[in-house]
């Protein structure tokens, strides 16, 4: 049998554009976690399978939760790769009782799930999160939207936030009498997938024709309504949308939008992009989660999105890397000189001992926007011979006047 050279399918490479573009994106990403107040964490990727599941109490396990990534070591212990960050910060929390709240962390890192593949969904994948543990105002909640808005903002991706809330669209289910909840959520949750009348058809495995049509008429209802009515959850949407004026946000009141069936409790959200289905980013309040190991509940709200996602819209200048591509004429002592003192500028460089035309080739094929000729002639004079790649134009500078150009 003959062994074929290939990916593991639902995972993927990114080679050098692509790397240098994602390596962009998070820097970005990363400014402005540091400069909303969150600090990193790191995490290992691995964790005994028995901390991932879910707690015995949950009525409904997370896709994400069943599709993990199961294995054993030596030991023959049960053990996982980690489907997400937001189960580990449970035991760490149990492990660190010293750590001050409110708690502002944020984790950039590879993620693992074991499900379907398609051109826009993988088995790894970098996910990027931001969470505040330890306040219970809707401030947190918005400060979580407002830094998504400005990381989105500044990558010029064009979205939407959408809201809802946890315990009003389970008021909104039990006020029609609908006793499967969790089922019920399910299928709300495709409304954006197969649409609203394949889902109303599929309703009627828990729901009445009449349920079913009263359900929808309240959907349709406005804040306002349900406010009157004495709905559940109602006034921490409308405390959120308060303060999202505030920061200067809009958001937009979705009833139909359904997030982490087991997880989360209060307010949830999501950033769509304009005209499509997908998100972009998601998240929300997760009250009773973290503080599962410990003899209290730990208030907790948060967001993530993945890196790919992201990276596919943005829009972003990319640094050329390396800047320049240095030849050396037989001069590979003075070239090796000057490529220090280039770096210690913080000018990105590379070295080559060639052939003047395979040079130039070489800088062409990766995309290396100068050369710098560096032979006898240069020496003596002093000066050398840099080629603007793009534009073909030849110019003899000084070393400052290299690295002052070269800066820019």
């Amino acid at each position: 049998m003959t062994f074929e050279i290939e990916t593991v399918k639902g995972f993927q490479d990114f080679l050098p554009e692509e790397a240098l573009k994602r390596e962009a994106v998070k820097a970005v990403i990363t400014k402005w976690f540091k400069l909303y107040g969150f600090l990193p964490i790191e995490t290992p990727i691995v964790e005994f399978d028995e901390l991932m599941k879910s707690s015995p109490n949950e009525s409904i396990e997370d896709e994400a939760i069943s599709d993990r990534f199961r294995l054993k070591d030596r030991g023959n212990r049960d053990l996982g790769l980690r489907y997400e960050f937001t189960f580990q910060l449970s035991r760490i929390l149990k492990q660190n009782p010293n750590i001050r709240f409110p708690f502002k962390r944020y984790q950039i890192g590879e993620v693992f799930r074991d499900e379907p593949v398609s051109s826009k969904r993988f088995r790894q994948f970098t996910q990027c999160d931001a969470d505040i543990l330890g306040d219970t105002t809707t401030n947190a909640d918005a400060e979580i939207l407002s830094l998504f808005s400005d990381i989105l903002k500044e990558l010029k991706i064009k979205n939407e936030i959408q809201i809802n809330n946890k315990k009003l669209l389970t008021s909104i289910i039990e006020s029609v009498q609908i006793s499967q909840i969790g089922n019920l959520m399910r299928e709300i949750d495709k409304i954006d997938k197969l649409g609203i009348d394949i889902v109303k058809a599929n309703l009627r495995k828990y729901a009445t024709a009449n349920q079913i049509i009263t359900l929808f008429r309240i959907f349709e209802k406005d804040i306002k309504f349900f406010k009157e009515n004495a709905f559940q959850g109602v006034e921490e949407l409308e405390q959120l949308m308060e303060v999202c004026k505030q920061y200067k946000i809009k958001v937009n009141f979705n009833p139909f939008l359904v997030r982490g069936l087991g997880y989360y409790t209060g307010n949830i959200f999501e950033f769509t992009v304009p005209g499509e289905r997908s998100s972009i980013a998601a998240g929300g309040r997760y009250d009773k989660t973290v503080g599962k190991y410990l003899p209290r509940e730990i208030p907790a709200v948060g967001a993530s999105f993945g890196l790919e996602r992201v990276t596919s819209l943005a829009e972003i200048k990319i640094e050329p890397t390396p800047k320049a591509l240095l030849l050396s004429i037989s001069q590979d002592e003075e070239t090796a000189s000057l490529a220090q003192k280039l770096r210690k500028s913080e000018i990105s460089c590379s070295v080559l001992s060639t052939k003047p035309g395979k040079a130039l080739e070489y800088a062409n094929s990766v995309k290396i926007p100068f050369v710098i000729f560096i032979g006898q002639e240069e020496i003596q004079k002093k000066k050398f011979k840099i080629k603007n790649m793009e534009s073909g134009k030849e110019t003899l500078v000084t070393e400052k006047q290299l690295i002052k150009m070269l800066s820019n």
